[in-house]
């Protein structure tokens, strides 16, 4: 395919453009998927999550700016709500994180959530790859920040950072088990505010009561981003989680996981689709269908009956085929 042949030589249009049929879904996917393979696995990636307000954008900008006095390329994917009228991002990369719009170093993207409920769009993962393959070194993935919910995050990136302001302090107790599934480092932002210790000491009580299985112990760290204040230190607690997943062989384990989830996926999805195929020309299951709906028969047993006509076809129509 001639764009990811000029994206992997450097091109920056071909980049932009296959994002865009990335995220609107464009039979292409698997083919551009299938081009950019040999080139994964080189971009270490780095995801802020948590409840909106804690200034996750001005984190990002900030350890940006660290990666670029490394000499480090750098990939933002920063996630906002969907537009109601567009069906795009309501927030643009024009209007954030600008000191590093005009960098060549660096390559933002702005995505909409697009229905999505894990603080991710279904589309993160592949968008990453792009970057990957791009040749970026650090991929950093702001979420959209809807709270609890926001465990896809963990799933998708290799290092998560929790970040919390002072206010949050209440907050936490709903999001107790949440953050303790999330979290590699927490970050106390906005850390001049009133209530920064106290958050602070809380965090430390909720990790004494929710041991890690392995040997990493999320640190806590207190930032004021928009003052440039503890980013440094932020910066290297990032980098020594990655030597700690490297040398465990955790780094390993986790991406392996990933791929096995997204294989497991990938699946699933076409597995669907092929379903939806066959009821759409089997009378039979149309008709299921409609007692399910009408409630006649229950899920359950629609289901048996179902399998049963699938297995009597001895396939799902157009398996083993391209899609």
């Amino acid at each position: 395919m001639e764009l990811v042949e000029r994206m992997l030589s450097g091109a920056l249009q071909p980049l932009s453009r296959l994002i865009s049929l990335v995220e609107r879904g464009y039979p292409a996917v698997t083919e551009i998927m299938k081009g950019i393979y040999p080139r994964l696995g080189r971009a270490y990636s780095i995801g802020i999550t948590g409840p909106p307000g804690g200034g996750k954008s001005t984190l990002v900008d900030r350890l940006t700016a660290v990666a670029r006095s490394k000499g480090l390329s750098v990939g933002i994917i920063a996630v906002d709500p969907t537009s109601p009228f567009s069906g795009g991002a309501v927030l643009g990369d024009r209007i954030r994180m600008q000191q590093h719009y005009l960098d060549p170093g660096v390559f933002i993207r702005s995505m909409a959530t697009r229905g999505s409920r894990g603080g991710l769009p279904t589309t993160t993962r592949n968008v990453m790859k792009l970057l990957d393959a791009f040749g970026k070194d650090i991929i950093f993935v702001e979420t959209v920040g809807v709270g609890q919910t926001e465990l896809d995050i963990m799933e998708t990136v290799d290092t998560t950072l929790v970040a919390l302001v002072p206010e949050a302090g209440d907050a936490i107790q709903t999001m107790k088990a949440g953050l303790m599934e999330i979290a590699d480092i927490f970050v106390v932002n906005k850390a001049d505010r009133p209530g920064a210790d106290r958050l602070v000491v809380e965090l430390e009580s909720m990790l004494m009561l929710s041991p890690r299985m392995n040997q990493w112990q999320p640190p806590i760290l207190a930032t004021q981003a928009i003052n440039d204040v503890g980013i440094g230190e932020l910066y290297r607690e990032a980098k020594r989680h990655q030597e700690f997943l490297e040398s465990s062989g955790e780094l390993l384990r986790r991406r392996r996981q990933q791929r096995k989830e997204e294989f497991l996926h990938a699946v699933e999805h076409r597995l669907r689709n092929r379903l939806s195929l066959l009821m759409s020309e089997n009378e039979r299951l149309r008709s299921l269908l409609g007692q399910v709906e009408n409630g006649e028969i229950d899920p359950y047993s629609a289901v048996e009956i179902t399998e049963s006509e699938v297995l009597s076809r001895g396939r799902l129509p157009g398996v083993g085929q391209p899609p």
